[in-house]
């Protein structure tokens, strides 16, 4: 019996749609809780919802800040100089790089995804309302908005096999904390954290106390994973990874970094050595030291004083020693681990 042809271009068009990729469409979620940009105003993130077992937990940047000056609500749509200050004009509307899923070489083109913006100067680590003057009082709760994200991700998502915690400059920073704890969550998903461009951020007492501390009041809301004997007092951002890792010896932990890039780590230029400092020697020297602790951290550092990726072709066009940048994480998050590359001759000049 001949298929009327009616129906046989409805079948077409139903087989088309299955093989075609799937648009990135965005839905605009509010989490319950206590959740609250720097300024209180309103905390949301962003759902892409596609396959419900491959899950991308994306902590965007977005600044961070630590007194007066740098954190006040200066500028339009949210965001300052230094940092953004709501979510204002948050939407993700970018459409290349990791978010062009038009792609067949996209590793993360038929990923569900969970957009986390900052709003709150902290990068995602926070819990704590500072008076910084007698007009200015931020509410740091960068954490209190993260979590609830993680939340979200637990609950809609209760039977993701691969998880993957992708951390952009500032949003890197708390990375392998959240990847931590997303296998806390999902015990039966693997979970990779992948963080680019945060390499260079240094381990200071000074900056872990008075910043992380005092200002942002992140030692008050770090896991308890005291392994090692290490409590959260000492913890700066390097050991991040290492308390992550320790903790948990199944996170597949990675990073990625331009060997000499100024913007990556300017903020905290005041917390390292050198005048000015080698980044990479700082990047180098935090690896080294990560895995002396027992983590091994996977690594690609790319030459020249570049910045930006996820949003860029550059996703697509970096290669080093003939190792194309998305085929190496490609690799990372579906396979064995491939070996760290690292660019023989960095300098851009």
């Amino acid at each position: 019996m001949k298929m009327p042809l009616l129906l046989l271009a409805a079948l077409a068009m139903v087989l088309a749609g299955c093989s075609a990729p799937r648009d990135l469409v965005w839905e605009r979620v509010v989490p319950a809780g206590d959740c609250r940009c720097a300024d209180g105003s309103e905390f949301t993130f962003w759902e892409r919802r596609a396959d419900p077992t491959k899950v991308v937990f994306f902590l965007n940047g977005g600044g961070v800040c630590w007194d007066a000056k740098s954190c006040a609500f200066t500028g339009d749509h949210g965001e300052s100089e230094f940092y953004d200050w709501s979510v204002q004009g948050s939407e993700p509307e970018n459409r290349n790089g990791m978010f062009d899923v038009t792609r067949s070489d996209n590793p993360f083109a038929d990923h569900s995804f969970l957009y986390v913006s900052p709003c709150t100067g902290d990068a995602h680590l926070g819990n704590a309302s500072q008076k910084y003057s007698p007009e200015l009082t931020v509410e740091h709760r960068g954490y209190v908005n993260g979590t609830a994200a993680l939340s979200y991700i637990a609950e809609h998502y209760p039977n993701a096999t691969q998880v993957v915690v992708v951390g952009k400059t500032a949003g890197s920073i708390a990375a392998p904390l959240y990847g931590g704890l997303v296998a806390d969550r999902l015990p039966k998903a693997k979970v990779t954290v992948f963080g680019a461009q945060s390499g260079a951020w240094p381990n200071n007492p000074d900056f872990n106390a008075g910043i992380l501390d005092a200002r942002w009041g992140a030692y008050d809301t770090m896991p308890d994973w005291a392994v090692k004997g290490l409590t959260a007092q000492d913890w700066g951002v390097p050991r991040f990874w290492t308390q992550a890792g320790l903790h948990n010896p199944g996170l597949v932990l990675a990073r990625f970094d331009f060997a000499f890039d100024p913007h990556a780590a300017s903020e905290v230029t005041q917390w390292m050595d050198g005048n000015p400092p080698n980044l990479l020697a700082v990047i180098t020297g935090n690896e080294a030291a990560i895995e002396a602790a027992g983590v091994r951290l996977h690594s690609y550092t790319a030459p020249g004083d570049d910045h930006g990726l996820f949003e860029f072709d550059k996703f697509y066009e970096i290669e080093v020693n003939g190792v194309r940048f998305v085929d190496w994480l490609d690799a990372l998050i579906t396979n064995e681990p491939p070996d760290d590359v690292r660019c023989d001759r960095c300098s851009s000049s």
